[in-house]
């Protein structure tokens, strides 16, 4: 009998939702962790879970036991970080959820960076523009980008993602540079499909008043990268976040359209769930990202706009 990890498998089983995904965030068979599920429950002589066909559900006595459960795990590994902080270290893992094209782009530095500063911090990264339940995942924390729908998560505000709307030099001497919002329906344009109105853009003139334009798309994808690429290769027109177009901004692949406006522009938060107890080596993780990306970022020096 090992008491942790029946308490370790109980929790897991609850916030994963069921026992194969617990199974995959521990890294054990799914028998053992439903052995170690029955064994508590035969031990308090209690039923924690009630089983369905379809799914898992606390009873009474599972919520409070899992409340408690779940702060004696937290509290466990908080002393473990607090010997190894006392000895000027952090340790343990960090699973950590990044949007795909923005990991990719602008989190390799930072993480390495982290990594040589506490190197016995280990990193499980899940790179995905899905929304991903920190809870069900068993993830630490999530950078995300975008207004938050889900008020039952903590956050703290990390920058501010800009949008650019740009075109290729060639593509503006062969079809003409609009000098309007309105002008853009004359355009072909790239659209970012995953947005909830793909072809409305949306801005706000010198006066501050809103200006909605539904433009003509030429091509709809989920990838902002391939929608940056194919308008430097000339195909057209695309409303972009400065931290995918901004590169080809800098070396002149891009032109940046239509700066007197302002473009939107969306928060990027790291985001962690209330139920979990933040951890010293999440809270300076949060710190680091916070330092990182505070002021103008690089990616916003060579797009126009707002004061780079």
């Amino acid at each position: 009998m090992n008491r942790f990890e029946d308490l370790e498998a109980f929790v897991a089983v609850v916030e994963a939702g069921s026992i194969t995904q617990a199974a995959d965030r521990l890294g054990i068979a799914k028998s053992a962790v439903s052995r170690r599920l029955a064994g508590l429950e035969q031990r308090l002589g209690a039923e924690l879970i009630r089983r369905t066909t379809r799914r898992l559900n606390l009873t009474d006595t599972g919520q409070g036991f899992y409340d408690q459960a779940a702060r004696i795990l937290a509290d466990l590994d908080e002393a473990e970080s607090a010997v190894a902080r006392s000895q000027g270290e952090l340790r343990g893992r960090l699973k950590v959820a990044l949007p795909l094209s923005f990991g990719l782009r602008h989190m390799a530095g930072p993480i390495g960076e982290f990594a040589r500063l506490h190197p016995k911090v280990s990193f499980d990264l899940d790179l995905n523009d899905r929304r991903v339940d920190l809870l069900e995942e068993g993830a630490d924390l999530a950078l995300r980008i975008g207004h938050l729908e889900d008020s039952s998560m903590i956050a703290r505000r990390l920058f501010d993602a800009r949008t650019v709307v740009v075109a290729s030099t060639g593509y503006l001497e062969e079809h003409g540079t609009p000098t309007s919002p309105e002008e853009l329906t004359n355009h072909q344009c790239l659209v970012y499909s995953n947005l909830a109105q793909p072809s409305r853009w949306k801005c706000y003139d010198a006066d501050g008043a809103s200006v909605a334009v539904d433009v003509n798309p030429w091509m709809a994808a989920s990838s902002g990268d391939l929608i940056c690429a194919l308008a430097a290769e000339g195909r057209g027109i695309a409303m972009q976040p400065t931290f995918i177009a901004g590169p080809a901004v800098a070396v002149g692949e891009l032109v940046p359209l239509l700066t007197d406006y302002q473009w939107p522009v969306t928060p990027a938060w790291a985001v962690y769930p209330p139920t979990r107890h933040l951890s010293h080596r999440v809270r300076a993780f949060i710190d680091f990202l916070a330092e990182t990306f505070d002021g103008t970022p690089s990616w916003d020096r060579h797009c126009g706009g707002a004061e780079a």
